[in-house]
C-alpha cells in the first residue's frame, strides 16, 4: 500500500533539512502526529495494518503500541479486527522513567496471551521494541510488530519478531559530522 499521499494529504510528509530524533540528519520528515490525527486516514491505515496482521494467520489476544503515537494506532487496527476477533483488545506501554517502558496497572496481560505490536514509522525499532519487551516480560508473546512505514534499511524480522508493514521506505540520513554541502545549505527546519 503506498501510504504516502495520505501523509502528503494531511501535510505531514516533509522536504528540507531535519534533525531526527535518533540525532540524524535527514532531507525528508514523515510527521505521523499530523496524519493520525485525521479519522478518515487512521481507518483506512488501521484496516490494511489489520488485514496485513489477519493475513499472514495472526489472532492476537490485543493489539499494543507505545505511548504516545501507538495508543490511537493500536485501538484502531484493533477496532478493524473485531469482525474476526470479537474480543481483541487495544492497550499501550508508556515509559516508565528509566529508560524502558511499563504496562499501566488498568491492563491485563496474562502469561499465555498473544500480541502484535504497532508503531508508525520504524528506524530503529527502539520504542516499539521497548513495548515488546515490557509486555514479554507480563509472559505475553509477541506474534508480530505491524508498522505504517518500515524506514530500515535491511528488510525482514526485526529482532528476530516478523515484520508487516504498509509500505518500506528508505531516505538517506546523516551523522552530524557527515551532513552533505546541499542538505547543510537549506538550514535546519524547525
Amino acid at each position: 500500500m503506498d501510504v504516502l499521499p495520505l501523509y502528503r494529504q494531511a501535510g505531514a510528509f516533509h522536504e528540507g533539512h531535519f534533525l531526527l530524533a535518533s540525532g540524524r540528519h535527514s532531507p525528508m520528515f514523515l510527521q505521523s502526529t499530523t496524519l493520525l490525527q485525521h479519522p478518515a486516514a487512521m481507518q483506512t491505515i488501521g484496516a490494511a495494518l489489520a488485514a496485513r496482521v489477519l493475513e499472514a494467520g495472526h489472532r492476537p489476544d490485543f493489539i499494543i503500541g507505545p505511548a504516545m503515537g501507538g495508543v490511537v494506532l493500536a485501538y484502531e487496527v484493533a477496532r478493524n479486527m473485531i469482525s474476526a476477533l470479537p474480543d481483541v483488545r487495544a492497550i499501550f506501554a508508556e515509559k516508565d522513567g528509566q529508560g524502558s517502558m511499563k504496562i499501566r496497572e488498568a491492563f491485563t496481560v496474562a502469561a499465555g496471551q498473544s500480541f502484535v505490536a504497532v508503531e508508525d514509522v520504524l528506524t530503529t525499532g527502539g520504542s516499539v521494541l521497548r513495548a515488546v519487551r515490557a509486555t514479554e516480560s507480563c509472559g505475553a508473546r509477541c506474534l508480530a510488530i505491524a508498522v505504517i512505514i518500515d524506514r530500515r534499511l535491511q528488510t525482514g524480522p526485526l529482532d528476530g519478531h516478523p515484520l508487516l508493514s504498509l509500505q518500506e521506505l528508505y531516505f538517506e540520513t546523516y551523522a552530524p559530522e557527515d551532513v552533505p554541502e546541499w542538505l547543510a545549505g537549506r538550514g535546519l527546519a524547525r
